[in-house]
């Protein structure tokens, strides 16, 4: 039965050419969906089909920050009402999202067959998807670093704050030591300039050099922008509202950088590793 369904998630449209990108950072406020909808928005751009998944499944906020009229969520897809499919809203660029819910305490505390049965969905995906892009909750919560273990890639981003740090520091402690991830990228949002994001990523990389075994690589650094404020007054991203702003230029390169990383050939990080774990997680549980 384990081998069933983790081989049915193999049958995924194009598993070998789907890039999947975790975006978290710990810390809430330190502009991670921004990050991540402007990313996708300018891979979009760039030509690719790019899905966005809101996994801060009980106070969700994609869909809010793009102005976007949402029928059914995930909710629905975990209870069976609908398939993954049905519940995908189209953004800009035709980016296409995956919302959660907002509210909803129970969609926070899901049982491990829970969290099978959600990423089973992707199994089942019928639209076509080049890049995967998972916004995660703030946080560290098993949650979060359930969906960051599934990932290729982890996209860390931290901004100039002590405690942004601190968190930062703690999410990749827990994901090197218990689940055995030990390559970051970094994302500094919010600097002044090029040299502030270097001295921030000078300083996260200090620590983690010294007590943890993770290599991290700094892939963007994102100025301050005050046309960032703008556009989420007008529910848009900045790539959209201002594209030509420091801001929206950074993000594209960020863009065009991350399509240049490889794909695994065999499962790793990618979802594939993630359902076998959680089914065996849970058959383990049934037989206790």
């Amino acid at each position: 039965m384990i081998e069933d369904q983790a081989s049915s998630l193999r049958k995924m449209n194009q598993p070998s050419l789907t890039k999947v990108i975790a975006v978290t950072g710990g810390k809430g406020g330190v502009g991670k969906t921004n990050i991540t909808l402007n990313t996708a928005i300018s891979m979009a751009k760039l030509g690719k089909r790019v899905l966005v998944l809101d996994a801060d499944l009980g106070l969700a906020n994609v869909d809010v920050m793009l102005g976007l009229r949402v029928v059914k969520n995930l909710s629905h897809v975990l209870s069976g009402e609908c398939t993954l499919d049905e519940i995908l809203v189209e953004g800009p660029h035709g980016i296409k999202i995956a919302p959660a819910t907002s509210g909803t305490q129970s969609m926070t505390e899901l049982t491990p067959a829970e969290h099978a049965g959600l990423i089973r969905a992707f199994s089942e995906l019928r639209t076509p998807v080049d890049v995967l892009i998972v916004d995660t909750a703030a946080g560290i919560s098993g949650m979060v670093l359930s969906f960051a273990r599934a990932s290729q890639d982890v996209l860390v981003v931290v901004c100039n704050e002590p405690t942004s740090l601190t968190d930062a520091y703690a999410l990749m402690k827990l994901l090197n030591r218990d689940h055995g991830v030990f390559r970051f990228k970094i994302v500094a949002n919010m600097v002044r300039n090029v040299r502030e994001g270097q001295e921030l990523f000078a300083k996260l990389s200090k620590v983690t050099n010294r007590f943890l075994d993770v290599a991290l690589e700094l892939v963007a650094t994102i100025p301050y922008d005050e046309n960032i404020r703008k556009a989420v007054r007008k529910q848009k991203a900045i790539v959209e509202a201002f594209p030509n702003s420091p801001a929206s230029v950074a993000v594209m390169n960020l863009a065009r950088t991350a399509l240049t990383w490889p794909i695994p050939a065999q499962p790793g990080g990618h979802l594939e590793f993630f359902l076998e774990q959680l089914v065996k997680q849970q058959a383990v549980s049934d037989q206790a």
